[in-house]
């Protein structure tokens, strides 16, 4: 299957993967909102070793037959005229945003799907045991879960006829959004309310890591907020508020999440996230105990 681009694809999405997170970091360093609490050492190596092998994954997954790859399933469709844009005649500019769009509300829902259905929250309890969250949170996700997840934007592709082009901008779109919210960074708060009017910003996404599950099922937009509002999964700001709050699972509040064995052989584990309660919120005295009182300035 022929490139659809007269450049790499995958290296200039590399590039700009490379270049964002190089500059969020650099902002989390000088301008932190929460102080990290583990080793950020041991936290980068497993989560950046995470990464890398869910893109081995996906690599192994496309020397099986065809490219197994979203750009590849809306190369396929538009060679051969499948899908709902390729039969209509309508500007490129309005189909690329169309695409652009339905493909944010597609991943909104496999996001919400990944907490509400158990074979898919094991998975996705990998990224939620992190303790802290920064930038490197944003590419801890379960390699089974990333090889999933790229299924499903090809099952979503194909019958919407999406472009090429638009698929590109999409990952390269997501991959950045996703780092961007996910960032230790101390927006100011007037900047953040005018954001996240539009766009899912680093404290509106902070809420979606709570251990409280009440909190942790809000949120799930990684690009646009306007799905959260719509759906009423909408948090604006944590009950213990960004200073006090604690991330993470609560069966899982010690240094093993910030270890790359544990972290890949957890979805197959014996499964307390269902048997000692960590999809449920603290009891009452939990919450009190670990509740703080916040003014504006923590918020």
């Amino acid at each position: 299957m022929q490139d659809p681009f007269d450049f790499d694809d995958v290296l200039v999405r590399f590039g700009v993967f490379a270049g964002l997170f190089i500059l969020f970091a650099a902002v989390e360093f000088f301008l932190p909102r929460r102080r990290l609490i583990v080793s950020k050492g041991r936290r980068w190596f497993t989560n950046l070793s995470i990464s890398v092998t869910a893109s081995v994954l996906l690599r192994l997954m496309a020397a099986l037959a065809v490219p197994l790859t979203a750009i590849a399933a809306a190369l396929y469709a538009q060679q051969n005229g499948l899908g709902l844009l390729n039969a209509v005649d309508w500007p490129g500019w309005l189909k690329i945003l169309i695409a652009l769009l339905v493909l944010d509300l597609a991943i909104w829902a496999q996001h919400l799907v990944s907490h509400k259905v158990p074979v898919l929250w094991r998975l996705h309890q990998v990224h939620h045991a992190d303790r802290d969250i920064d930038v490197t949170t944003a590419i801890r996700f379960h390699p089974i879960e990333i090889g999933l997840s790229m299924l499903w934007k090809m099952a979503v592709v194909i019958p919407l006829g999406a472009s090429p082009l638009a698929v590109f901008l999409f990952e390269v779109i997501l991959n950045g959004c996703a780092m961007f919210n996910h960032a230790n960074i101390d927006l100011p708060r007037p900047l953040d309310r005018v954001l996240r009017l539009l766009v899912v910003t680093p404290d509106m996404h902070r809420v979606h890591h709570s251990v409280y599950r009440s909190e942790h099922d809000s949120n799930y937009g990684f690009n646009l907020s306007v799905w959260d509002r719509l759906f009423r999964t909408y948090t604006a700001q944590p009950k213990d508020g960004h200073l006090g709050m604690r991330i993470g699972l609560i069966p899982y509040q010690t240094n093993l999440p910030a270890r790359l064995g544990w972290s890949l052989w957890l979805p197959f584990k014996g499964y307390p996230a269902e048997q000692d309660g960590s999809r449920q919120d603290f009891s009452r005295q939990d919450a009190a105990d670990h509740s703080t009182e916040t003014s504006d300035a923590s918020r």
